[in-house]
């Protein structure tokens, strides 16, 4: 029972970050169970079903905040299906063996994409609500690519899709963020038909299942209302840096790094993590104050000082 309320507190402060940030659901609670030692297709799958109900909760939430743009939903959701049902179908063809380093490989890749997508290319400041105005044919090439990662890695269309609109796109980030949402009820139940029909439901935990679940629906009311609010490059970073550090014990082990020099690596990289995550927070704390500063109005004229 205490091993299911951690895993639906795991998930409702992975759909907390996911829903206000647009990503870090899937590729949190996907590293989750891959740490537990559950083979990649079943934890793939288990947290694909689990969105079924947190993403439809989320795109309802993000509806009713007013933060879905349909035009972006239409260009992306369908892509991004058939991308999750071709990455769940050559997931569940793998052999644990062969399916483990590749996952754990891709979701080391994602954080580090996240980290430095967010370090280089921070969301656009200023962005007037306007919708989109730009050329979307690359909506649809993003959203297959994204859908095929989020299946293959167990998550992965934030990851790709939110954060390249997020840096990239004319519209402003709560709109991105819900659009994206909105849109990853159809990735999912797409990827979940491709896993059912590969895997079926042997191995399946349903506990597991229903915990991330109500984990995630419970937190999507909340992350919707905090959707473009958060400041978004700390938590991009601070997310990008979990995911690395969660995945970057399976990935040494892949190398053949063992032992002393697997965990001196692994806390060497867990400090530089932390101290960017805090950096990054300090130059948004004093960036902050002096644009307050900077805003506020001077002395009156005439008045003399005392």
């Amino acid at each position: 029972m205490t091993h299911l309320l951690l895993i639906a507190l795991a998930g409702f402060g992975a759909q907390l970050v996911d829903g206000s940030l647009g990503m870090g659901y899937g590729v949190t609670s996907a590293s989750l169970l891959l740490a537990t030692g559950l083979a990649p297709a079943l934890a793939s799958a288990s947290v694909n079903l689990a969105q079924l109900g947190t993403t439809l909760s989320s795109g309802a939430s993000h509806w009713r905040a007013g933060n879905v743009d349909w035009p972006i939903v239409r260009r992306l959701a369908l892509p991004g299906g058939i991308g999750g049902l071709l990455g769940a179908t050559l997931l569940s063809s793998l052999s644990t063996d062969a399916a483990r380093p590749v996952m754990a490989v891709l979701l080391l890749l994602l954080g580090v994409g996240v980290v430095l997508r967010f370090l280089t290319r921070p969301p656009l400041a200023g962005v007037r609500e306007r919708p989109w105005t730009r050329s979307r044919r690359f909506l649809g090439p993003l959203g297959l690519v994204g859908g095929f990662v989020n299946a293959t890695g167990g998550g992965g269309w934030g990851p790709v899709v939110t954060s390249t609109l997020l840096t990239t796109g004319p519209t402003t980030p709560r709109r991105v963020i819900g659009s994206v949402s909105a849109s990853e009820f159809v990735v999912t139940v797409c990827a979940s038909v491709g896993f059912l029909l590969g895997l079926g439901l042997s191995g399946l935990h349903l506990g597991t299942i229903v915990a991330l679940m109500a984990g995630g629906v419970l937190a999507a009311p909340v992350a919707a209302t905090l959707a473009g609010r958060l400041p978004a490059q700390v938590l991009g970073v601070a997310v990008g840096s979990m995911i690395l550090n969660l995945n970057l014990g399976p990935v040494l082990d892949v190398l053949g790094v063992l032992g002393t020099p697997s965990t001196v690596a692994r806390a060497v990289v867990l400090a530089a993590t932390v101290l960017l995550v805090v950096g990054v927070a300090a130059r948004r704390v004093v960036r902050t104050r002096r644009e307050a500063e900077a805003s506020r109005p001077g002395d009156p004229v005439g008045v003399a000082a005392p």
